[in-house]
This record gives structure tokens, C-alpha cells and sequence, in this order.
């Protein structure tokens, strides 16, 4: 076994070295799903990140989590009739109907796909 080490003051410290891992953007539903790894999952977490699957882990978490997002948002203007039509008649109903599906809508991915 070949190991190289790096003398810090009076002690040797093994160089360790990992894989270069191609940049990947979080979003911010991986941040949030890296938060809570972080704080409630730690052994979890630490053998992500050792084995070095962690960062595409969290890429398959957000793109799970955007499209649930994306796909629970289009059902439920669908349903509740949110169109163009009241936008451009009641802007300020739109608004608050939109957001109001948005949070219900976020509030399902944090529960389905982000804090499990």
C-alpha cells in the first residue's frame, strides 16, 4: 500500500485524495435536503459524503422534488381554475390563489421528498 503523508508541525498526516467529482449546481430543494440530513441524519449524511455519492444523491433529490413541485402546482390550478382569464380580470384573486397553491404545493414536497 502506497501512502504519502504530510508532516503539519510534529505530527504525519496521511494525504487523502478523492475522485474529481464534475461541478453540480443545488438547488435549493437539495440545500434543504442537506440541511436536514445534516442536523437528523448524520451517519447518513457523513457515508454520503465519504463514499462520495452525496452530490448526486442531492441531484436526484431536486430533480425529484422539482418535478413533483412543478407536476402538483399544474394539477392544482387545473382543478381550482386558476387561468389567464381571471388574471387578466381579478389580478390581485390570481395572485393570492397562486400563491396560495405554491405553498400547498411546497408544503407537499417537504413532506414527501425532502424531511423523509
Amino acid at each position: 500500500m502506497n501512502v504519502q503523508y504530510e508532516q503539519q508541525g510534529n505530527y504525519l498526516i496521511p494525504c487523502v485524495k478523492t475522485k474529481k467529482q464534475e461541478e453540480i449546481h443545488l438547488g435549493v430543494w437539495a440545500n434543504r435536503h442537506k440541511q436536514y440530513l445534516k442536523q437528523s441524519h448524520k451517519v447518513r449524511y457523513y457515508t454520503l459524503l465519504t463514499s462520495e455519492r452525496l452530490y448526486d444523491y442531492l441531484d436526484g433529490v431536486e430533480c425529484q422534488a422539482e418535478n413533483l413541485f412543478e407536476q402538483t402546482v399544474k394539477s392544482l390550478v387545473e382543478k381550482e381554475q386558476v387561468t389567464e382569464k381571471l388574471k387578466a380580470g381579478n389580478m390581485m384573486l390570481w395572485v393570492r390563489k397562486m400563491n396560495n397553491i405554491r405553498n400547498r404545493a411546497r408544503e407537499i414536497v417537504n413532506e414527501q421528498v425532502i424531511y423523509r
